[in-house]
């Protein structure tokens, strides 16, 4: 809650930056964080709604949750290489974030990871990523196109819902369950394609195994069902 705060320099001798540390420091505009780092805490920058570019060190293994939530300014973010995963609500409501790297290393993305990062135009999930988590994509409005790599097993709930500008959206052979209205309310898609094109089967029900078989075949037709025909139902094959 340091509002005038403007710039910090976090030395070498520091090892992780603990939970809400620069939590509301919204004059904040710069930061350097050193190698040395190997952890940033839950809320770790939250709120530092005048952070306009941050370089996450090689070092650091994760993002946490909320690290960087309400970071409004923030433009553009470069994942190192060495995070495994992306906390829930990490960068939700980013709103001026354009851009995002995401590393071959990253396993999971969180509920709500992105969610409401409206100036973010496209995302490619990268192929070591196995889970999608609920809403995290939510509400990126601008986002156009999607590619979902070959090793996501599930997308979930909301993933994608309100990306209404979202006009293609390309599904790894690995997956297996889509949540229910994961491509709500999004209006522009014309064309999903599914690399695996195997009959899915969708219910109202989150624990059926079986329910009305769907066809894949025909990208048009997928993103009918997705945003309309089947939208609230949970897909699994």
């Amino acid at each position: 809650g340091c509002s005038g705060l403007t710039s910090i320099t976090i030395p070498d001798s520091v090892t992780s930056i603990g939970y809400a540390t620069f939590s509301g420091c919204s004059s904040l505009t710069s930061i350097t964080i050193p190698d040395s780092v190997t952890s940033i805490g839950r809320d770790a920058f939250s709120g530092c709604s005048g952070l306009t570019s941050i370089t996450i060190p090689d070092s650091v293994t994760s993002i946490g949750d909320y690290t960087f939530a309400v970071c409004s300014g923030l433009t553009s973010v470069t994942i190192p290489d060495g995070v495994t995963s992306i906390g829930d609500y990490a960068f939700e409501r980013c709103s001026d974030l354009t851009s995002v790297t995401i590393p071959d290393g990253v396993t999971s993305i969180g509920n709500y990871a992105f969610y409401g990062c409206s100036g973010l135009t496209s995302i490619t999930i990268p192929d070591s990523v196995t889970s999608i988590g609920d809403s995290a994509f939510l509400g990126c409005s601008n986002l156009t196109s999607a590619t979902i790599g070959n090793s996501v097993t599930s997308i979930g709930d909301y993933a994608f819902r309100g990306c209404s500008s979202l006009t293609s959206v390309t599904i790894g052979n690995s997956v297996t369950s889509i949540g229910n209205y994961a491509f709500y309310d999004c209006s522009s898609l014309t064309s999903v394609t599914f690399e695996k094109t195997s009959v899915w089967y969708v219910s109202i029900n989150s624990s059926a195994i079986w329910g009305t078989s769907v066809i894949v075949t025909d990208s048009a037709q997928n993103a009918t069902y997705l945003t309309s025909t089947y939208a609230t139902y949970y897909w699994k094959r």
